[in-house]
C-alpha cells in the first residue's frame, strides 16, 4: 500500500470517528401549524445520554409529559444510540407561540435546542376519520357540567353536576388530571362530595348508551344579579382506543390517546328578587322556612333564669342572613344570644335550623309578656314573600320584689333601668356587735402625718393625669384609631373563639363581615357582593389598597369552604379582618 492510500484511509477513519464523536441535541415538532382545539408533538432527541434535562416553559401551553423512549442498537459493529423525551402540546389561546430553548448537559458540557414557533389558528373541525385514535377518543368520552337551574333568583340555590361519559367503545382508568378547577367568584359555594369514590352509572349521552361516573357536586347560592360565568373543569385523560390490529391470540390491540376535555364555561342568569310585596323586616331570607320562639320555663321566682330560643328551620340560605332581634319587657335581664345552629348541605342546598339561645333573668314579680316578632322571606317556588309570626308567651314571676316600673318592650340590646326598692337588702346585716378599742391620739400619729402629707403627693399626680386625659381627649385621630380597633375586634370576637375550627371560624367570619358592613354601611345581605361593596367603600373615601384587601377577604372565606387550610391560615385571616374593619373605620367617610 502506498503512502497516499495509507494518508486517504486514515483521513476517512478519522472523519467517521469525529462525526461519531458529535453531539445532536434537536428539538422536533409533529406540526407547526393547527388549532387552537389541537394538540401537538414535541420530541427532544440525542445521541448521547445525558443529565440536567430542563424542559423550556410551556405557559402558553397544556403540556403532558414527558415520555422517555430510548434506542440502542449495533449494525455491522457500530453502536447506535437515541434518546428522545416526548410532550404532548395543546395551545391555550391563538396567535404566534414560541416553544423555547431546552438544555441537557452531556459530558460535562451544556447543550441547547433552537426555539420553535408554532402558528395557532381558530379551532378546525376535526375529520371524521374511523380509523384515527384521536378522533375516536375525542367522540366517545364526553365531560358535562349539568345545571339545575340556570336562570334562578338571587340566593336560590342551584347544584352542578359534573359528569365524565365514556361509550363503550373505549376505556379510562381512573389516573386522569386536573387542568383547570371550576370558579365560582359571585356565588357561596360548597362540595357536597369527596372526590375519588367514584361510582359507575349506566346513561344516555344524545341518545346513545353510555358509562359515567359523576366527579363532582357544588351547591351554589348566587351573591349578586346578572350574567355570572362558571369557570369550566377541564381534565386530561388517558384514553385507550381500540385498533383493527390484534395480537398473536387474536385480541383486540388497543392504543393510548391523551386528550384535553373540558366541560365548558356556563353562563347563570339571576333574577332579582321583586320590589313588590317585600316586607319592611326582610334581611335576606330565600327558601322555604318555619319560624318559632320557644322557652323551658313559664313560671319561676325572680332572679331565676329561663331561656328563650329563636328558631327558623327549613330549607334556604341558612347561612346567610339574621335571624330576627327580640324584644323583652325591660324588667327582664338579657344576656349575648348563643347559637345552635344544625346547617347540612346536600344535594338540593342547606337544610336545617338556625336557632339563638336567650338566657333572660326577671328581676321583679309579675306576668312578662313577649309579644310576637315577625321573619319573612322570599319563596322562590311560589315567587312570594310570605310573613311568618311567633306566638305570645306569657312569663309568671310568682314571687321576687315589685316594681313601679311598666313592663316597656325593648330591644334586648338596648341598656336596662332598674329601679331600686327600699327593702331590697333587707337581707343584709346592718347592726353589728361592735366593742371599744383603745383609743389613741390622732395627733401627730401615722394617720395624721399621712393625711397632711397626701394632699403635697396626690395634687401633682392628678394635674399630670390631668393633662395626659387632655392630650388624649385633644388627639381625635388616635381616639378614632382606638374606636376603630375597638369595633373590629368587637364584631370579630366569635371568630376568635373559633380559630380552630375551620367550619365555624369561616361562619363566624363572613357573618361578622356581614354584620360589620350593615351597621357600618346600612347595607342588607342581598346587597352585599364584592363589585357593590368595593365601590361604596371607595365612594367613601377608602383607600384602594384596604378596598383590595377587603375584597381579598371575602375571597378567602369563599375559598375556604372547599379547599384546606390551616390553623396558621386561619390566624392570619383573622388579623387580616381585624386590620381591614380598622382601617375602612378610620378612613370611612
Amino acid at each position: 500500500m502506498s503512502t497516499k492510500q495509507f494518508v486517504y484511509i486514515l483521513v476517512i477513519m478519522l472523519s467517521t470517528l469525529s462525526m461519531q464523536a458529535q453531539v445532536t441535541f434537536e428539538a422536533k415538532v409533529s406540526k407547526t401549524r393547527l388549532g387552537v382545539n389541537q394538540r401537538l408533538r414535541l420530541d427532544f432527541e440525542m445521541n448521547q445520554d445525558g443529565d440536567n434535562f430542563e424542559t423550556p416553559d410551556f405557559s402558553n401551553f397544556r403540556a403532558t409529559g414527558p415520555n422517555t423512549s430510548i434506542s440502542n442498537s449495533y449494525f455491522n459493529g457500530k453502536r447506535s444510540y437515541s434518546k428522545t423525551y416526548t410532550f404532548y402540546l395543546t395551545p391555550k389561546k391563538k396567535g404566534t407561540l414560541t416553544i423555547g430553548s431546552a438544555s441537557i448537559e452531556i459530558n460535562g458540557k451544556i447543550y441547547k435546542t433552537d426555539p420553535v414557533t408554532i402558528q395557532v389558528t381558530d379551532a378546525v373541525k376535526v375529520p371524521k376519520d374511523p380509523n384515527n385514535a384521536d378522533y375516536l377518543a375525542s367522540e366517545n368520552v364526553h365531560l358535562v357540567a349539568e345545571v339545575s337551574n340556570g336562570n334562578p333568583y338571587l340566593n336560590e340555590s342551584i347544584t352542578v353536576v359534573y359528569k365524565l361519559y365514556v361509550s363503550n367503545s373505549v376505556s379510562i382508568t381512573s389516573n386522569w388530571r386536573e387542568i383547570d378547577t371550576p370558579k365560582y367568584a359571585d356565588f357561596w359555594s360548597q362540595n357536597i362530595d369527596s372526590r375519588g369514590n367514584y361510582k359507575i352509572y349506566e346513561g344516555k349521552y344524545k341518545g346513545e348508551d353510555y358509562r359515567y361516573v359523576i366527579l363532582r357536586r357544588t351547591v351554589l347560592y348566587p351573591q349578586k344579579t346578572g350574567k355570572l360565568n362558571i369557570e369550566p373543569l377541564t381534565l386530561d385523560i388517558p384514553i385507550d382506543v381500540k385498533t383493527k390490529r390484534r395480537d398473536i391470540f387474536g385480541r383486540t390491540l388497543m392504543t393510548r390517546v391523551n386528550k384535553t376535555i373540558s366541560a365548558g364555561k356556563r353562563t347563570i342568569d339571576v333574577k332579582p328578587l321583586p320590589e313588590d310585596g317585600k316586607p319592611l323586616n326582610f334581611t335576606g331570607a330565600v327558601g322555604d322556612f318555619k319560624f318559632d320562639i320557644s322557652t323551658n320555663k313559664f313560671k319561676l321566682d325572680a332572679n331565676e333564669s329561663f331561656e328563650l330560643s329563636l328558631r327558623v328551620s327549613g330549607n334556604g340560605n341558612l347561612k346567610l342572613f339574621d335571624l330576627p332581634a327580640l324584644k323583652l319587657p325591660s324588667s327582664l335581664e338579657v344576656y349575648e344570644p348563643s347559637r345552635a345552629d344544625d346547617i347540612r348541605t346536600q344535594i338540593n342546598g342547606m337544610s336545617g335550623a338556625m336557632i339563638e339561645n336567650y338566657t333572660v333573668v326577671p328581676q321583679f314579680k309579675g306576668n312578662y309578656p313577649i309579644r310576637p316578632i315577625s321573619f319573612s322571606y322570599f319563596n322562590p317556588k311560589t315567587e312570594q314573600y310570605e310573613l311568618l309570626s311567633s306566638e305570645e308567651l306569657v312569663i309568671a314571676v310568682e314571687n321576687g320584689p315589685v316594681t313601679d316600673e311598666p313592663n316597656t318592650e325593648q330591644n334586648q340590646s338596648e341598656k336596662q333601668i332598674v329601679s331600686e326598692k327600699k327593702d331590697q337588702f333587707k337581707h343584709i346585716k346592718l347592726k353589728g356587735n361592735l366593742t371599744a378599742i383603745e383609743k389613741e391620739d390622732f395627733f401627730k400619729s401615722t394617720l395624721f402625718w399621712g393625711m397632711l402629707g397626701a394632699p403635697i403627693v396626690l395634687i401633682p399626680l392628678f394635674i399630670l393625669v390631668g393633662r395626659q386625659r387632655k392630650l388624649r381627649l385633644a388627639d381625635a385621630e388616635g381616639n378614632r384609631m382606638r374606636r376603630a380597633n375597638k369595633l373590629a375586634k368587637k364584631y370579630l370576637g366569635e371568630a376568635k373563639k373559633n380559630v380552630t375550627n375551620k367550619t365555624t371560624f369561616y361562619e363566624a367570619l363572613e357573618r361578622a363581615i356581614h354584620n360589620y358592613l350593615k351597621a357600618t354601611l346600612g347595607m342588607e345581605t342581598s346587597e352585599m357582593d364584592k363589585e357593590h361593596i368595593s365601590g361604596v367603600l371607595l365612594e367613601r373615601n377608602v383607600s384602594p389598597e384596604v378596598v383590595i384587601s377587603f375584597s381579598g377577604l371575602l375571597k378567602s372565606c369563599e375559598f375556604a369552604r372547599y379547599t384546606p387550610t390551616t390553623k396558621v391560615a386561619m390566624q392570619k385571616d383573622y388579623e387580616t379582618a381585624v386590620e381591614t374593619l380598622s382601617n375602612i373605620d378610620k378612613q370611612i367617610q
